[in-house]
C-alpha cells in the first residue's frame, strides 16, 4: 500500500518513503501547558493519532516512533503561575495531567515519547553553541539570536515575501539585532522565573526561546533528520520555519523532516474562537456533556487540511451516528489485521492523505452491510475492526450506553421513577400526564421506547 500525504514543503501529495522503514519517525508539536486545552488543541492530537494508527498498521507497532512534545517553559506559564500563586512546576504538572486525561478521553493513543522542554536544556545549549560556532547565530546583550540572512533559502516552507515575514514574525525589533528577522534562541531570565546556565559564555542565567525547544527534542529522540513533522497550520510561520533553520544549519542537512503536515483552523459556530467573544470552549467542558468518541467523530468528519466549523449540530449528528453503529456491533469483539477486508478498505482510503470524510462515508456503507447481511456476526466483527483503525467503536454497545449516561450525569433513579409514573398514568388512561412525562424526559435528551411486553426502556439521544 502506498501512503500519499500532502507535504506543505512541496505543496503536493507525496509518497512517504521512510528514511528507514524499520524506524518510521514522526514529531508533532504539542501544547504549552498553562491551562485546560481548548477544542482547537484537540484537532492535531486527533489527526496525528489517526496517522500514528495507520503507520503502525503499515510498518508494525514496533517500527513507528511518535514524539509529541510538552512545552513547560514559557512566558504564559510564568504569568499564570504568578497569577495563581503556585510554583511553575506545580502548574505544569497539573495542566499536563489534565491534557493527558482529556486526550485519553478522546480515544488517542499515547505517543511513544512525550518529552518536556525543561528536560532538554543541555541539547538546546549544544545546538545554540553549534550555530554560533558556524556563524548562523550570534551573542548580543546576553541574548543569542539566529541570523536569518545566514540561511539563503530561509522561508522555503511558508513561501512568504520578506516584508510579510517581517510583519508576521512576532519578534521584537531590538537595537542589538543585526537583522529585523533575527529571532531569539536564548534570553536572560528575570528574577523569579526559571533560569539555567547560559551557553556561549554568558554569565547571566537564562532560558530558551520557543523555537529551539522543538529542534532540540526532535534531534534527541528522532535524529538529525526524520520522516514526518506535524502541527497546526498556524505553526508554519514562524515556528516551523525557524525550526527548519535551526536544525538544518546546526547539522548541515538539506531537510529537517521529509514531510511537513499541517491541519486547518477550527471555527466555533462560524466564528473564530476567542475569550473576548465569549465562545472559548475547552475539551474538558465538552467532555462534561458529550462522550469523547462523539468529539472524535465530529472532528474527523472534515478533512484535516480544511477549516472546520465546530457546531452543536455536528456533535448531534456524530452522536446519532455512533448510536446506530453501536447498535449494529452490539457486544462483539473486533476482527483486526490484514485478514479483515473491511479494515483493508479503510486503510486504503486513509492512505490517500488521511481522507477521513471518505472513510466515514464508507463506514456508513459497511454498517448497512453488517446490519442487513450478517448471519454469523462475522461482518459485525469486521465492521468494528475497520472503525477501530479510526479510533472509533472501541467499546461495546453496553459500554457506550453507560458512557452516554455518564456524560450527561443522568440520575437513573429519577428516570426510573418517572417511567413508573408514566406507566401508572397510562394504566389509569391519564394520557395527558403520560405525554407530559415523555416530553419532560425528551427535553433532557432521554428517548422512551414502549416494548411489546408492556415495559418501557430508554436511551440517550441528542
Amino acid at each position: 500500500m502506498e501512503l500519499r500525504l500532502y507535504n506543505t514543503l512541496t505543496r503536493s501529495k507525496d509518497t512517504l518513503r521512510p528514511l528507514d522503514p524499520s524506524r518510521v519517525r514522526m514529531y508533532v508539536c504539542g501544547p504549552t501547558v498553562y491551562d485546560h486545552a481548548h477544542i482547537g488543541n484537540a484537532r492535531p492530537v486527533i489527526v496525528f493519532d489517526v496517522l500514528f494508527r495507520l503507520l503502525r498498521r503499515l510498518y508494525g507497532e514496533a517500527h513507528v516512533k511518535y514524539v509529541r512534545n510538552i512545552t513547560d517553559v514559557d512566558d504564559k506559564i510564568n504569568a499564570r503561575a504568578a497569577e495563581r500563586g503556585i510554583t511553575i512546576r506545580d502548574l505544569t504538572e497539573e495542566t499536563y495531567r489534565w491534557f493527558r486525561q482529556d486526550t485519553a478521553a478522546l480515544g488517542c493513543l499515547p505517543p511513544t515519547v512525550e518529552p518536556r522542554a525543561t528536560e532538554h536544556i543541555i541539547e538546546m545549549r549544544d545546538l545554540i553553541e553549534r550555530l554560533v560556532a558556524t556563524g548562523h547565530a550570534y551573542v548580543a546583550e546576553e541574548h543569542v539570536l539566529f541570523h536569518v540572512p545566514s540561511m539563503p533559502d530561509y522561508g522555503r516552507l511558508s513561501r512568504r515575501p520578506l516584508d510579510e515575514m517581517v510583519a508576521g514574525a512576532r519578534v521584537d525589533v531590538a537595537p542589538y539585532k543585526r537583522d529585523p528577522m533575527d529571532f531569539v534562541l536564548w534570553k536572560p531570565s528575570e528574577e523569579g522565573v526559571p533560569g539555567w546556565p547560559s551557553p556561549c559564555g554568558i554569565a547571566t542565567p537564562g532560558r530558551p526561546g520557543w523555537h529551539i525547544e522543538c529542534s532540540a527534542m526532535s534531534w534527541k529522540h528522532l535524529g538529525e533528520t526524520f520522516d514526518i513533522h506535524g502541527g497546526g497550520i498556524d505553526l508554519v510561520f514562524p515556528h516551523h520555519e525557524n525550526e527548519i533553520a535551526q536544525s538544518r544549519c546546526a547539522f548541515h542537512t538539506g531537510v529537517m523532516a521529509q514531510m511537513w503536515m499541517h491541519n486547518g483552523f477550527l471555527m466555533l459556530e462560524g466564528e473564530k474562537m476567542s475569550k473576548s467573544l465569549g465562545n472559548f470552549v475547552t475539551i474538558r467542558e465538552l467532555l462534561e456533556e458529550w462522550p469523547g468518541e462523539v468529539l472524535r467523530l465530529a472532528m474527523l468528519s472534515t478533512h484535516y487540511r480544511q477549516p472546520i466549523n465546530w457546531t452543536r449540530q455536528g456533535l448531534g449528528f456524530a452522536a446519532k451516528t455512533l448510536d446506530k453503529w453501536y447498535r449494529v456491533i452490539g457486544e462483539v469483539e473486533a476482527e483486526a489485521g490484514e485478514g479483515n477486508p473491511f479494515e483493508t478498505e479503510i486503510a486504503d482510503r486513509l492512505a490517500d492523505d488521511l481522507n477521513t470524510p471518505s472513510v466515514i462515508s464508507h463506514l456508513h456503507h459497511l454498517a448497512e452491510v453488517a446490519e442487513h447481511e450478517d448471519t454469523s456476526s462475522a461482518l459485525r466483527r469486521r465492521f468494528k475492526g475497520a472503525a477501530n483503525l479510526l479510533g472509533l467503536l472501541s467499546d461495546t454497545e453496553t459500554g457506550w450506553r453507560a458512557r452516554q449516561k455518564q456524560a450527561i450525569a443522568l440520575d437513573e433513579g429519577v428516570i426510573a421513577g418517572l417511567i413508573a409514573e408514566r406507566l401508572a398514568a397510562r394504566k389509569a388512561r391519564d394520557f395527558k400526564r403520560a405525554d407530559q412525562i415523555r416530553e419532560e424526559l425528551a427535553a433532557q435528551g432521554i428517548v422512551l421506547m414502549d416494548n411489546k411486553d408492556g415495559t418501557t426502556s430508554w436511551e440517550v439521544s441528542r
